[in-house]
């Protein structure tokens, strides 16, 4: 792989082995968000029948590249071509003119309506619904994204949700397709079922495609090309065959990440090997006969009738880490919205340091001791359009208030020193959420809760969608509770991250407890038949 930081080794390539003009050429592309370069002179070529990988931290400049591919963001400066040709991408219907689709990361979709009727949104003339149902059906089975036309979207879970809107992005048979994290909320068999078929699409049908991912194990094997990006410009481009993880990881963070991090970040972690004890295990607090959380026998009923929880019980103690794991939608956000006194039990009971705790009442589990970090930071976490100052004190405004009045100039002091504890790369307090990267916004939520000195703490898919320097970090944060005494109850359908990351891990399927093992006792085959409710343990 050659090292470069403008156009001059792919067009070396161009010039050599390819002698047609390359699908789609991104020349010296430059974005400005005020004082903040979000891309400076980035070029990148995107070639018929070949996948090219996009890698690079949260905030490294990625997606504002694409953003700019599919006219959703116009460049100060640069040029795009398309086989050979100038043009202007205005907006995205303007890219869908040139056949550019791009499958975006956050969900665009209205929850209230049904799978086809969000696919044929945006379109024109006569509605034709059996049409459209039949082309949903097609294309489902041809990618593998078996779905229901007629299941409403609210229905859904994330996983099925994201392949509505590959499905959208497929239907308009663009000639150049862009995938913004794609298996970001996939399984890891979903993943390979869709990354199988795309491949062979590509070579069959002769697409373009642009993959962004943190992920470094499916641009290893999906992707014939990599781009590497770090803080606005590109850092290494060429071909993938015989590059290494770790020089992939190297250049994206500029330094070297430790070995067992980095597999568990990029999801390579051979699950013959045993865990190895993680540094809390061996320093935190043993388990003392009160917990710090303890939930018995929850249940709540969904509105369909379906048992979301179904007799969930589970003790956290001080001290140590216990990772739920999973295959998604067995309950594991229905337990992440308790905890966030989102919603109220059936029956059931949530205590906290030996106290027991309302359910469904606002506030509740927080002032009891819970902090949370939710599976949606979006959704949830956070409010884009208030600052970090007002993000990190939105859940207790009393700590910068007086007499009712909220007082900005503490409040900005005492966000400044969560901002330098905390590592939170922003302008400063007044900075918009919006405008920080993902995993800056996930460590303004990490730090919030974290300064509430929480007897638990409860991290739903704490790294979702975050780059391997994310990762590390969010990881560490989480061992770091741990040692000082907080319960940590980590949520994730990521294997790979709750064997890191646990002391002890249980297995959730269709809303109970079914299985348990100590972290030094894992039985990776017997975990995998617990995931998928063949047979239960009573370790």
């Amino acid at each position: 792989m050659t090292s470069t930081s403008d156009a001059s080794f792919q067009n070396d390539m161009v010039g050599g082995e390819h002698s047609s003009p390359p699908t789609v050429e991104l020349i010296d592309i430059t974005k400005r968000f005020g004082q903040i370069v979000a891309c400076d002179r980035v070029s990148l070529t995107l070639r018929s029948g070949k996948i090219h990988g996009i890698l690079g931290e949260n905030g490294a400049g990625k997606s504002t590249l694409m953003k700019v591919l599919i006219g959703l963001v116009l460049p100060d400066a640069g040029q795009i071509r398309l086989h050979g040709k100038p043009v202007q991408i205005t907006d995205p219907i303007d890219a869908a003119t040139h056949g550019i689709a791009m499958v975006h990361q956050h969900f665009s979709l209205v929850e209230a309506l049904t799978v086809w009727e969000n696919v044929a949104l945006g379109d024109v003339g006569r509605l034709d619904h059996r049409h459209v149902r039949e082309r949903v059906a097609q294309i489902s089975e041809h990618y593998g994204l078996h779905i229901n036309p007629d299941d409403r979207i609210s229905d859904l879970s994330a996983g099925m949700r994201q392949r509505v809107e590959i499905i959208k992005c497929l239907r308009r048979d663009p000639q150049v397709l862009v995938f913004d994290e794609p298996t970001s909320v996939l399984s890891p068999s979903e993943s390979e079922f869709l990354f199988a078929a795309l491949r062979r699409v590509v070579q069959e049908e002769g697409k373009a495609v642009a993959l962004v991912s943190h992920k470094l194990p499916e641009i290893l094997s999906v992707t014939d090309e990599v781009t590497i990006m770090r803080d606005g410009k590109v850092v290494r481009a060429g071909e993938t065959a015989g590059t290494a993880a770790s020089e992939l990881a190297r250049a994206m963070v500029g330094r070297d990440v430790v070995l067992r991090r980095e597999h568990a970040a990029f999801g390579v972690m051979d699950i013959n090997d045993k865990p190895t004890p993680s540094p809390v295990a061996t320093t935190a607090a043993a388990p003392s006969p009160s917990p710090a959380l303890r939930l018995v026998d929850l249940h709540i009923t969904g509105r369909d009738g379906r048992a979301l929880l179904s007799g969930l019980t589970l003790d956290v103690y001080p001290g140590e880490i216990v990772g739920v794991a999973g295959v998604e939608d067995n309950g594991q956000r229905t337990l992440g919205d308790v905890l966030s006194s989102l919603v109220a039990l059936d029956s059931g009971k949530v205590e906290v340091a030996g106290i027991g705790v309302a359910t469904g009442r606002a506030g509740a589990m927080a002032k009891a001791g819970i902090g949370v970090i939710p599976e949606d930071r979006h959704d949830s976490g956070c409010v884009l359009d208030f600052t970090v100052a007002e993000n990190l004190f939105i859940a207790d405004p009393d700590r910068v208030s007086r007499r009712g009045f909220m007082n900005v100039a503490t409040m900005r002091q005492r966000a400044e020193v969560l901002i330098r504890q905390f590592s939170i790369n922003c302008t400063g307090p007044n900075a918009p959420m919006w405008s920080l990267s993902g995993g800056n916004q996930q460590r303004v939520v990490m730090a919030r809760e974290l300064a509430h000195d929480p007897k638990v703490l409860v991290a739903a898919q704490p790294t979702h969608g975050l780059d391997v320097g994310a990762i590390e970090y969010m990881s560490e944060q989480l061992r770091n509770a741990a040692a000082t005494g907080v319960g940590v109850l980590l949520i994730s359908t990521e294997l790979e991250e709750v064997l890191d990351l646990s002391d002890r891990i249980v297995v959730i399927y269709n809303g109970r407890i079914v299985g348990e093992m100590s972290k030094g006792h894992v039985d990776v085959e017997r975990l995998g038949m617990l995931m998928t409710g063949a047979g239960e343990s009573h370790e």
